[in-house]
């Protein structure tokens, strides 16, 4: 199942204006920003569609995969290095999401990044 979805894109002010009030009528608001870098949008309180600066080297995919326990993400993160995946952030709790967001990242071989996430505290 899907978790949330992100897009790269080059002008962060320019695309919340944009986003803002493309996403209004639809009852979607921001809900969350990082910094300068991202911002989260959704209906509280889950933002499900993020916008966020990106790399020339990366591409701006960046799509998240519900798991169901922190011991799925390890094993998911284990199973696409062996595949050829690249690291882009090792099993660890990412408490500045919140307290229980433990996720992982690699990037494809494509260089979209691909995410495991569980949002339940450790069993």
């Amino acid at each position: 199942m899907l978790d949330h979805v992100t897009i790269g894109i080059t002008d962060i002010e320019r695309s919340k204006a944009f986003y803002d009030q493309a996403l209004r009528p639809l009852g979607i608001a921001r809900l969350y920003a990082e910094g300068e870098r991202f911002a989260g949008y959704g209906v509280r309180p889950k933002a499900f569609f993020w916008i966020g600066l990106r790399e020339p080297a990366q591409t701006g995919a960046h799509i998240a995969f519900t798991a169901p326990d922190r011991a799925a993400v390890e094993r998911f993160y284990d199973e696409a290095i062996a595949a050829g995946g690249k690291d882009n952030g090792p099993p660890g709790l990412r408490p500045h999401y919140h307290a229980n967001y433990y996720g992982a990242f690699v990037l494809d071989p494509d260089g979209h990044n691909i995410e495991a996430v569980c949002h339940l505290p450790q069993s």
